[in-house]
């Protein structure tokens, strides 16, 4: 018997689209107000059918959008012109033998470095042109792609979804949940360590498992690789944009527009220094923006599915119908429900800060109608967003990633599926303490 063919992602997209459309027709109608006062209050209004909008959504989407595809461009053509200078593939084989038996250790080092920059920082975004930097490194340590997306993008999301610094979740959360800010920290301090390492046992499970030659055999092939001058300046300059992208995020709040420069800038100055004419690094660089924009294209096809469900009046109104059905419950099946409903909801609202301004004022005062903590639904927000991040196909962050690594969304989808079932149960388990024991801050 033949296997099915897993659709094109273009087609998974379509299908989602014309879904939402067939929604809007059934659903119905509502939207959140915002008083004088801040408070929210919920109004039905008539739904908004959505017919041949199906085809104008698309525009609307690269038009919200317009940001990370920019991104995804830039960044593709920069790092072209970078890798065709060779500087890139010189240096990781220096590296490969350096390393020799303690790549598992690098491996593990970069997991927690990037898991880190999720809980303290939030770093979502920013992981897109460092998946570009780590995949090939790992590839040529002997390992495949997914490796490289385990331990950049999967880390930072473990990390954001334990998050006890971050301030568009755990900052913002807590603030319209009125409570003090970054509060609770030691047991979201405990949550992360308890999430990175599981995610460290898995990436050393998954590196025994893949790896293609033992770490003699890298090293011994590479012993002789040495680095030309000009290569080295340029991975100095590669070093010194990663030093400004950090610095740039966490004290400068650098965003996309900064972020894009740099690497356009990083893209130019690494052609000067091999040499390069005007034309040529031209020439690279539209080449790289060529290869890479499936994903941009990718990104701007899937924020339809959003621009149709918020054109149709329904995303408000499937979300007063999940608080709804949150009425005489108990506790925990509450706090369950409504870590399912921040879950559910992250594959139609994808931003975390959108997801926040919109849930917490409703889940604030239900979860003390119904004896949660407001610190545990917090929790539960910051899981549900989190664990969803690394599957949903809403998430521009999460295309340009696979885009970067060169790994298909299916394929990527078929891959982490199981994974991002398993942390949603991690998840649950660690928030059963907030309602069974006495938390200090919970």
């Amino acid at each position: 018997m033949k296997k099915p063919k897993v659709p094109n992602t273009y087609v998974i997209i379509a299908f989602l689209i014309a879904l939402c459309a067939v929604a809007t027709w059934i659903v119905p109608g509502g939207e959140y107000l915002t008083g004088e006062d801040g408070s929210l209050s919920y109004n039905a209004t008539p739904a908004v059918p959505q017919t041949w909008q199906v085809f104008s959504a698309v525009y609307q989407g690269f038009v919200k959008q317009s940001g990370i595809i920019i991104f995804i461009l830039v960044v593709g053509g920069a790092f072209w012109v970078l890798n065709s200078t060779g500087a890139i593939s010189e240096g990781i084989s220096k590296f490969i033998s350096k390393v020799g038996k303690k790549d598992k250790l690098v491996l593990l080092a970069i997991t927690v470095l990037f898991s880190l920059g999720g809980a303290v920082f939030g770093m979502s975004e920013e992981t897109i042109p460092f998946v570009g930097i780590v995949v090939p490194l790992v590839v040529s340590m002997g390992y495949d792609a997914f490796m490289g997306m385990l331990i950049v993008y999967v880390a930072a999301n473990v990390g954001f979804s334990g998050a006890f610094l971050n301030p568009f979740t755990v900052g913002i959360a807590q603030g319209m949940a009125e409570l003090p800010l970054f509060s609770g920290m030691g047991y979201r301090i405990f949550c992360w360590g308890v999430l990175t390492a599981l995610l460290c046992i898995f990436i050393l499970i998954y590196a025994s498992k893949t790896r293609k030659s033992p770490p003699e055999e890298t090293a011994a092939g590479t012993q002789a690789a040495t680095l030309k001058g000009k290569h080295s300046l340029i991975l100095l300059v590669l070093l010194l944009t990663v030093i400004m992208l950090i610095v740039g995020v966490t004290c400068w709040e650098w965003y996309l527009p900064e972020i894009t420069g740099l690497f356009l800038f990083m893209g130019i100055l690494c052609g000067v220094i091999e040499g390069y004419s005007a034309n040529r690094i031209a020439d690279e660089f539209l080449a790289g923006a060529k290869d890479i924009l499936s994903a941009a294209l990718v990104v701007g096809f899937a924020s339809g599915i959003i621009v149709i469900l918020q054109d149709g009046k329904v995303v408000d109104s499937i979300l007063h119908s999940m608080q709804e059905g949150l009425d005489g419950t108990g506790p925990f099946a509450s706090l369950s429900a409504m870590y399912g409903i921040q879950a559910v909801i992250n594959f139609m609202i994808p931003s975390a800060t959108a997801k926040a301004a919109i849930t917490i004022p409703i889940m604030a005062p239900f979860s003390d109608m119904v004896g949660v903590s407001r610190q545990a639904m917090v929790l539960a927000f910051q899981f549900g967003d989190g664990f969803t991040n690394m599957i949903t196909p809403t998430s521009g962050v999460l295309v340009a990633s696979l885009a970067m690594a060169r790994i298909p969304y299916e394929k990527w989808a078929k891959w982490v599926w199981k994974g991002v079932l398993a942390l949603l149960f991690v998840g649950l388990l660690l928030l059963i303490p907030t309602v069974v024991f006495s938390i200090k801050g919970f």
